[in-house]
C-alpha cells in the first residue's frame, strides 16, 4: 500500500504540475524563433568561464580533463541560427556574460530572448538568467521548476517545458526563451531601462549535494550527468527585442511615418521623401512582402498583426502594424 501511495503521488506530480507555457509551436507557447522580426540586434561581446563536465566526479578533475570545452565563445555572438553546433558549452556551473552595444530597455512584452541548441522539445538543459546596468551588480530573474526531485533525470532524460518558468533553455534549438524586464521593476540594483549585460549561469541538474535551486527552494532536476566536452548549457545566441536606438536609427524614426495604424483596408508608408527598403513579417516571423527603393508604399494585407521593417542607409527600425 505504501508503494502504491508513493507511485500515485509521483504520477500526480507529473500530471498536474504543468503551470507554464508549452513547447515551441503549441498554442500558448512563448517561444520566439530566431528569424522573428522583433529581434533588432544580438549580443556583441562575451566572456565565458567554463564549468565542469561533471562537478561531482573528482576522478575526472584529478586527470585534468574536467572542464567543458566545446565551441568557441564567439559562436554565441550575432544572430541565432538553426546550426546545433554553433554554440559554446558552459559545463556544470559555467558562466557566460554577454554585452550589448546599446542598452536593452523595458518595453512592451518580452525584452530579450536566450537560445539553447536542444534537439527536441523535452531534452532540455537550463540556466539561470541575470541582468545588469553596469556589469557589476546583477539581478536574477525569479525561476520555478515543478519537476519532481525524488528521482534523478538521467543524462538523456526528458523534461516537460510546461513545468519550467524563467530558466533559459526551456525551448528546443532555434527557439528563444523570452524574458521580460518588467518582472524586475522593484529591484533597486538595476535600471530596467538601461540593461547592458546579461549573465547566464548553468544549472547543475543533480538532485544530490551539488544541486541547483530555483527561487522557491526547489532542486532543479534536469539531465545529469553529462560528462562530455559539450556538457552543460549550450549557449547559441542572445537577441535583443527592446533596445535603445542609435542616433542614425533615431533619424529614421523621426522621418518615417506609417498611417493609419491600425487599419481595416490599406496603409501608407513614407520616409520623408527618402528611398527605403520595406520588409513585412507576419506574427510567425514569415516575410510576406519585400519592396526596395521606394519613397512611398501603399500596403494592403489580410487581417492580423504584422511587423514592418524599414531599412535606410544600412540602418533599420521595426514597427508593429494591425490590419483589422
Amino acid at each position: 500500500m505504501i508503494r502504491l501511495t508513493l507511485l500515485f503521488i509521483l504520477i500526480s506530480h507529473y500530471v498536474f504540475s504543468q503551470s507554464y507555457a508549452p513547447a515551441a509551436g503549441e498554442n500558448g507557447s512563448t517561444a520566439i524563433h530566431f528569424s522573428d522580426s522583433r529581434f533588432v540586434s544580438w549580443a556583441a561581446q562575451i566572456n565565458v568561464t567554463r564549468g565542469f563536465v561533471n562537478i561531482e566526479d573528482t576522478t575526472i578533475e584529478a586527470l585534468g580533463d574536467n572542464r567543458a570545452s566545446f565551441g568557441d565563445p564567439s559562436l554565441a555572438l550575432g544572430p541565432g541560427t538553426s546550426d546545433a553546433s554553433d554554440v559554446v558549452s558552459l559545463g556544470d556551473k559555467g558562466v557566460a556574460t554577454l554585452i550589448f552595444d546599446r542598452p536593452i530597455f523595458n518595453g512592451s512584452g518580452p525584452d530579450f530572448a536566450i537560445f539553447e541548441n536542444s534537439f527536441s522539445d523535452t531534452y532540455l538543459e537550463f540556466a539561470h538568467v541575470e541582468v545588469s546596468s553596469n556589469g557589476e551588480d546583477f539581478v536574477r530573474f525569479a525561476s520555478h521548476s515543478e519537476v519532481q526531485f525524488d528521482v534523478q533525470i538521467h543524462g538523456f532524460g526528458m523534461t516537460d517545458p510546461r513545468m519550467i518558468n524563467n530558466l533559459a533553455g526551456k525551448y528546443r534549438g532555434g527557439y528563444g526563451t523570452p524574458f521580460d524586464l518588467e518582472e524586475l521593476i522593484d529591484s533597486a540594483q538595476v535600471d530596467i531601462n538601461n540593461i547592458t549585460h546579461i549573465r547566464i549561469i548553468d544549472v547543475v541538474g543533480s538532485i544530490g549535494d551539488s544541486a541547483t535551486f530555483d527561487s522557491f527552494g526547489n532542486k532543479i532536476n534536469e539531465p545529469y550527468s553529462t560528462p562530455y566536452e559539450s556538457g552543460g548549457f549550450d549557449l547559441e545566441a542572445v537577441g535583443a527585442i527592446n533596445q535603445l536606438l542609435s542616433v542614425e536609427e533615431e533619424d529614421i524614426k523621426s522621418s518615417f511615418s506609417i498611417f493609419p495604424n491600425p487599419t481595416n483596408s490599406s496603409l501608407t508608408v513614407e520616409n520623408n521623401g527618402k528611398t527605403f527598403t520595406l520588409h513585412v513579417y507576419d506574427s510567425q516571423g514569415k516575410c510576406v512582402l519585400r519592396e526596395s527603393n521606394k519613397t512611398q508604399s501603399i500596403v494592403s494585407l489580410r487581417p492580423g498583426m504584422y511587423y514592418f521593417k524599414v531599412i535606410s542607409n544600412n540602418n533599420s527600425i521595426i514597427n508593429k502594424v494591425i490590419f483589422n
